[in-house]
């Protein structure tokens, strides 16, 4: 199983630049970038349901919910706030640098997360060759910003 969570991973890698053009069209059809995402969300919502119900990764118990730190509830929010930057963000600058940034954006606060050990992730310190790849990723998203 655990072999199969890297590519897993980057299949939805391959679906994040989709779904940003998808929710945007749905924008353009319902003139509301939070209009747009919330259809976008009950009709995941419908899907995970069906997932839930049907068992496929576990049913879960909803007794632990009272476990769960403040921060823990603020995934949600930070997901719509995603969606709706890259979503805005997609036709002035297109599909690649809005990729490439929420890449950055991800990596530095990845690397954040491992280094000091926040929100109970494994401590990992940073090193050359994280800084190193970051810059790199960094220098892509500003190149592919022009045209």
């Amino acid at each position: 199983m655990k072999y199969l969570l890297l590519p897993l991973v980057f299949l939805a890698g391959i679906a994040i630049p989709i779904q940003v053009a998808a929710n945007s069209k749905l924008r353009d059809a319902v003139q509301s970038p939070s209009l747009a995402i919330l259809i976008a969300f009950i009709i995941g919502t419908l899907g995970l349901t069906g997932l839930t119900l049907a068992g496929v990764l576990g049913r879960g118990q909803l007794v632990g919910l009272g476990q769960v730190p403040w921060w823990g509830w603020t995934g949600g929010l930070l997901s719509g706030f995603a969606v709706l930057c890259s979503m805005v963000a997609l036709k002035p600058l297109g599909a690649a640098p809005v990729i490439s940034a929420m890449i950055v954006g991800q990596l530095v606060m990845a690397m954040l997360l491992d280094h000091f050990g926040w929100l109970d992730v494994e401590r990992s310190p940073i090193n050359i060759w994280k800084v190193a790849g970051a810059i790199l990723l960094l220098v892509g998203a500003v190149v592919m910003q022009h045209k």
